[in-house]
């Protein structure tokens, strides 16, 4: 399973797990902004090991949330909320065409 084919078939694409409060919260946060992001929850899928060492390879750390938008790896929950505080990411998410203003 290439996380490249699968970043770029959606916007917004957040690799989780369902017992992540972090990823909890960046999930909240893009649902709060009306964003469907396509959320994998790797914790409760049958390749979820093998993914999260390609996002380590990719560099993400820690591997949970990863989030990527518009196909490129934005980062986790502390490069999302910098982001958000910046208010950079919603014009990122506009860009990526999953935020309709």
């Amino acid at each position: 399973m290439d996380v490249s084919n699968i970043v770029s078939e959606k916007p917004v694409v957040i690799f989780s797990k369902s017992s992540c409060c972090m990823s909890h919260t960046i999930k909240s946060l893009f649902f709060d902004f009306g964003v469907n992001p396509a959320v994998y929850e790797l914790d409760e899928m049958p390749r979820g090991r093998e993914i999260e060492a390609a996002l380590s390879r990719l560099g993400c750390n820690p591997t949970v949330p990863a989030v990527f938008i518009g196909g490129q790896f934005v980062g986790g929950a502390n490069e999302v909320m910098s982001l958000h505080l910046k208010r950079k990411l919603k014009s990122m998410l506009q860009e990526a065409g999953a935020l309709w203003v």
